[in-house]
């Protein structure tokens, strides 16, 4: 089973690939639905797809849009480019936009992204009839769907594992569109996560009088879904043919995606040494607790889900650990290694460290000193480069971290 991590931008890309994805997904400037996730310009791809392959690795392009119009010009030179870059693979959502992609572009894979709301093997079949390679399943297709699917349909299938989760039906929603008098709009890259506001009640015929939905000091976020969690269920979907397991965040940090991938390297890998032995390990949990997170859920993979489904008290997610420092470059033969700051930390701290083989031990901040080889004292500026004396192996791509104050 592929894993299939989330790049919103270069960083991500490469984080993703070195902490153990099989493959990365990402989107160009337009055609995609994360408008406001970073994303790559064409010759951001083209370095992209050759860096992935020198490692063996792969790259998949979104263009899952629901296009108006407007929206389709362009889209065939933009196809036949990713051809030309030899991408792995575009996701597409709607059929106009696949009818252009075996167009224009006939030898790039097609795998139809989950917009599409593919949910039964008679839909899945008709894909694979028309050329798709791959089909991500709708998130609301349940685990034994997912086998009954396998069975009838020889093609590769793909499901998120893990990430945030859309109160819509396969993250087909108006409220964007609503808020904004149409400004701004979910199915075209410009989701305002309206989800995640917090929402009274006001009886119509006391306007301007607004009641809780649930009567409590916190108020109710009756839309927030809690964040979907599947490390505990690796055999499950293993065994149910699932070809890919796709990890949501392209609009996450680089910690976020470099920690939750090295978690699932490990239990996917752990699961094809050991098979019927197989067992999650506590420390592998506890890796996913330490990134940003909503409290988790296994959503619609063994029932539709029920109350307990959703975050009523908070939408904000929980961030128990501030991501400090990463490790640039390493010199084995004077002890020391280049970190770049992405969070204050000063000399003499004991902090935590995770590498990109996924160890994770507590590491003191040495020595300090910067660019210009002066004694410091403490990182307080951003991305601010220092040399750090150490006696631990940490090589280039370490993230330091620290539980997050107060």
């Amino acid at each position: 089973m592929e894993l299939l991590a989330p790049a919103g931008n270069m960083e991500k890309m490469k984080m993703a690939l070195l902490y153990g994805a099989d493959a990365v997904y990402m989107a160009g400037k337009a055609f995609g639905l994360r408008a406001y996730g970073g994303n790559f310009t064409q010759e951001e791809m083209k370095e992209a797809v050759e860096y992935a392959h020198s490692m063996g690795k792969k790259v998949y392009i979104t263009v899952n849009i629901i296009p108006r119009n407007e929206d389709l010009e362009g889209l065939d030179t933009y196809l036949k480019y990713l051809q030309d870059i030899h991408a792995d693979a575009v996701l597409i959502s709607d059929l106009g936009v696949f009818d252009i992609a075996r167009e224009a572009a006939p030898d790039l894979p097609v795998h139809v992204s989950t917009q599409a709301s593919a949910a039964n093997w008679r839909t899945v079949r008709r894909w694979k009839d028309m050329g798709a390679s791959r089909v991500v399943l709708a998130r609301e297709v349940s685990l034994s769907e997912m086998a009954d699917i396998r069975k009838r349909v020889d093609i590769e299938l793909e499901v998120f594992g893990h990430g945030a989760l859309c109160i819509s039906w396969s993250g087909r929603c108006l409220l964007s569109n609503y808020f904004t008098n149409g400004k701004r709009q979910s199915n075209r890259g410009e989701c305002i996560q309206a989800c995640r506001f917090k929402y009274s009640v006001m009886e119509e015929s006391r306007p301007g009088q607004y009641f809780p939905v649930e009567e409590d000091e916190h108020g109710t976020y009756i839309f927030n879904s809690k964040d979907l969690c599947m490390i505990d269920h690796i055999p499950e979907l293993i065994k149910a043919g699932v070809s890919s397991l796709k990890i949501e965040g392209r609009m996450k940090s680089v910690y976020y995606v470099a920690a939750v991938v090295a978690a699932y390297r490990k239990a996917i890998d752990s699961y094809y040494e050991l098979g019927a032995a197989f067992s999650v390990r506590p420390e592998w949990r506890e890796e996913l607790e330490k990134v940003s997170h909503r409290p988790y859920t296994t959503a619609f993979a063994f029932q539709n889900p029920d109350h307990s489904a959703q975050e009523y008290m908070k939408s904000q997610p929980e961030q128990p650990y501030d991501f400090i420092g990463l490790v640039l470059e390493q010199d084995k033969g004077n002890g020391t290694v280049k970190v770049q700051q992405r969070n204050y930390f000063k000399a003499g701290e004991v902090v935590e460290c995770l590498t990109p083989a996924g160890d994770v031990f507590p590491v003191t901040i040495g020595h300090l000193t910067n660019k210009d080889g002066e004694e410091a004292a403490a990182a307080p500026h951003p991305l601010e480069e220092l040399t750090m004396v150490t006696e631990e192996d940490l090589p280039p791509y370490t993230i330091l971290r620290r539980r997050a104050r107060g």
